[in-house]
C-alpha cells in the first residue's frame, strides 16, 4: 500500500499536455486503470479503499489548483486511503460526450460501483454539473456540487448567457438534466453564492427532497478556490464520504471565511453597494481587531470622517487614533 501511494507522489507540473496525460496514465495503470474517452476526455482509476471518490476535473483546473498538477482526488487517496475515479476534460465540455455515456454504462453493467461501501461524486461549475448528472450511475451515492449548472438547454435556461457556445450541445439526451439525475442519490449538497444571480437560479432548479442547498453569500464566482484557500474542501469531502456532512457541520466549517481576504473584500463591497455605512464600520472594526489589512483600516478612517461630517451615526465603540503626521527624513 505504501508503495502505491509513493507512486502518486510524482510531480507532474511543467509538462506539456500530451506528456502530462501520458504520465498520469502510467500512474493510473500502476494503481488501477486508465481509459481514453475520445479527443477531449479520459478517465483514471486508483484502486485503494472501500470508499470511492468520483471527481470530474479539467486539465486546466488541475494545473491551476495543484502545485504538482495532480487531480485533487489524489490527496484524498493518499491521506484517507480512498479509491478514486477521475474523469478529466480538456477545457469546459460539461462532459457531454457519447464515449463518456458508454463508459458509465459499462461501469454499471460491470457492477463497478457496487464494490464500494460509500461513493461520493464531486465537481465544481461544469464539473459540478457532471458530478450530479452521472451520479445516477451509482444509486445511493453522495454528491457534492459547487456552483453546478442544471442544464444549458436554451429552452430551459435561456437566461444564462455565459455559455452561449454550448447551446448547440445536447443536454436533453442521456445523463442530461442534472437535477433529475440526483433522484437516485442518497444525499446531494449544492454550494452557491446567492448573490451570483445565475448560479442561484441554477441552484433553485436542484430543489429536491434529498438535496441540501448550501448558501455562501459573498463568496463570489470561484467558491472552489475559496474553499481550497480556507483549507476546508478536503474536510468537506471527508465528511461526505463518511456520511457525516450536514448543513450545520458545513456552516461551522464555513466560518473559516472570516479570515479569507477575498470574502472580506466582497462583504465590504456588498455593504458599499447597499449603502450601509453603519454595518461597514462594524465590519471594518472587526477585521482591524483580528487582521492587518490596510484596506479596511483606510475604509474605517474614511467612514469615521463621514460620521463626523454628519452623514450617519457611528456605532458605539472606539475610534481610530489620529494619523501621525509624516516627517521628512531627508537631510
Amino acid at each position: 500500500m505504501q508503495d502505491d501511494t509513493d507512486i502518486l507522489e510524482q510531480d507532474l507540473s511543467g509538462l506539456k499536455p500530451a506528456e502530462w496525460q501520458a504520465r498520469l496514465a502510467e500512474m493510473a495503470e500502476d494503481n488501477g486503470m486508465y481509459q481514453p474517452l475520445g479527443d477531449r476526455h479520459f478517465a483514471t482509476f486508483i484502486d485503494q479503499g472501500n470508499t470511492l471518490l468520483v471527481t470530474f476535473e479539467s486539465r486546466q483546473g488541475i494545473e491551476s489548483f495543484s502545485e504538482t498538477a495532480q487531480p485533487l482526488g489524489f490527496d484524498l487517496v493518499k491521506n484517507l486511503g480512498w479509491s478514486h475515479l477521475c474523469v478529466i476534460s480538456d477545457g469546459d465540455t460539461w462532459f457531454r460526450e457519447a464515449r463518456i455515456y458508454g463508459f458509465f454504462d459499462q461501469l454499471i453493467d460491470d457492477g463497478f460501483f457496487e464494490e464500494f461501501d460509500n461513493v461520493v461524486f464531486y465537481g465544481a461549475g461544469p464539473c459540478g454539473y457532471a458530478a450530479a448528472a452521472f451520479s445516477v450511475a451509482a444509486p445511493g451515492a453522495t454528491v457534492v456540487a459547487i456552483q453546478p449548472q442544471a442544464t444549458l438547454d436554451p429552452r430551459m435556461t435561456e437566461w444564462d448567457d455565459r455559455f452561449v457556445e454550448m447551446r448547440r450541445t445536447s443536454f436533453t439526451d442521456r445523463y442530461g438534466y442534472a437535477p433529475d439525475m440526483l433522484d437516485a442519490a442518497d444525499r446531494a449538497f449544492v454550494l452557491y453564492d446567492p448573490y451570483q444571480s445565475l448560479d442561484a437560479m441554477h441552484a433553485a432548479l436542484y430543489a429536491r427532497p434529498n438535496v441540501t442547498r448550501l448558501r455562501l453569500p459573498c463568496m463570489g464566482d470561484a467558491i472552489q478556490t475559496r474553499l481550497i484557500e480556507m483549507d476546508i474542501l478536503y474536510r468537506i469531502m471527508s465528511l461526505a464520504g463518511s456520511g457525516r456532512l450536514t448543513a450545520n457541520v458545513f456552516h461551522r466549517l464555513a466560518r473559516a471565511r472570516r479570515d479569507n481576504n477575498v470574502y472580506l473584500r466582497n462583504v465590504l463591497n456588498r455593504l458599499d453597494y447597499l449603502d450601509r455605512p453603519y454595518l461597514n464600520v462594524l465590519l471594518c472594526r472587526n477585521v482591524n481587531d483580528r487582521r492587518r489589512l490596510p484596506r479596511f483600516r483606510r475604509r474605517l478612517r474614511g467612514l469615521e470622517q463621514r460620521a463626523t461630517d454628519g452623514e450617519f451615526r457611528l456605532p458605539p465603540g472606539p475610534v481610530l487614533p489620529p494619523e501621525k503626521p509624516q516627517t521628512d527624513s531627508g537631510h
